[in-house]
């Protein structure tokens, strides 16, 4: 029985100041989410093992998801958040680098007011000390910074990156283009993956179905092919639309086409080779 690993969910102790992106028609996630809440959850869909990612900005909140994967030996990874612009970045990094459960960061780009942030020098500073460390970054935006991204990753043609959520294409109104075609060209780049997480809170929650996401999924493999895609739950955003288990039911459907060594890598070969994952269920 080959790994399956979860590349990308999160855990939180809600508060409305901190989670003000949680609205009211997210009233789900508007409540706790720990290590002991998904230790269920990936039992059940035979998961071996997680990549916790960032949730909030805060180097607080990164020293806190490295303390929960000491303490559960199945949360194998963390994908954290440090302030790379800043001065005080090369300090802080040799204060995490040495965590061995510390295998990326990751900046909530999407959000950035400036498109073109990520190519601010300050930003770009902190990126050039990631590879030393063998950090991945995690590349979070939308669809319309594709192009902006490339020009990003072109600038450290070394450095691993990892796209979240196939850069959030608009699964709800069907619309393929010009998603499809930036995508390609990012995927010409050999260093960065791609995960296939967070599709189904792009499509419509109480209507998706297994033919809006399949689209999507073949252009993935079309441009990445099968040994830089990740498979990740986005747990626990994708509960609005659909419940653990089932997301990873629905994975399994679209991928079935492949072969088992194919299938394989994406739902966990792929994470542990590029995370570098270490450990007992790595």
């Amino acid at each position: 029985m080959f790994k399956r690993v979860d590349a990308h969910q999160h855990f939180w102790r809600y508060t409305p100041d901190e989670y003000s992106w949680i609205n009211e028609k997210m009233q789900v996630l508007r409540r706790d989410f720990l290590p002991a809440h998904l230790a269920g959850e990936i039992t059940t869909a035979g998961v071996d093992a997680s990549i916790a990612v960032q949730a909030r900005q805060t180097m607080e909140e990164t020293q806190w998801l490295l303390k929960m994967a000491d303490e559960h030996p199945y949360i194998a990874g963390v994908v954290g958040w440090a302030p790379l612009s800043s001065p005080d970045f090369p300090a802080q990094l040799e204060n995490l680098g040495s965590h061995p459960k510390l295998c990326g960061l990751r900046h909530v780009l999407q959000d950035e007011p400036d498109d073109r942030y990520m190519l601010r020098d300050d930003f770009n500073r902190g990126i050039r000390l990631l590879k030393d460390r063998n950090l991945v970054y995690d590349v979070l935006i939308y669809a319309r910074h594709l192009p902006i991204t490339t020009q990003f990753v072109d600038l450290h043609p070394n450095q691993p990156f990892v796209l979240d959520h196939l850069a959030k294409p608009n699964i709800r109104a069907a619309e393929l283009s010009p998603w499809r075609e930036h995508l390609r060209e990012l995927a010409r780049r050999p260093h960065v993956s791609c995960k296939l997480s967070g599709l189904i809170t792009e499509a419509d929650w109480q209507r998706w179905t297994i033919g809006d996401l399949r689209p999507y999924v073949e252009v993935a493999l079309e441009a990445f092919g099968p040994y830089r895609l990740l498979a990740g739950s986005d747990w626990p955003v994708c509960t609005v639309a659909s419940g653990y288990q089932q997301w990873w039911q629905t994975l399994t459907t679209l991928l079935s086409h492949l072969s088992v060594a194919e299938q394989e890598a994406i739902l966990g070969g792929n994470a542990i080779r590029v995370y570098g994952l270490k450990g007992p269920n790595a």
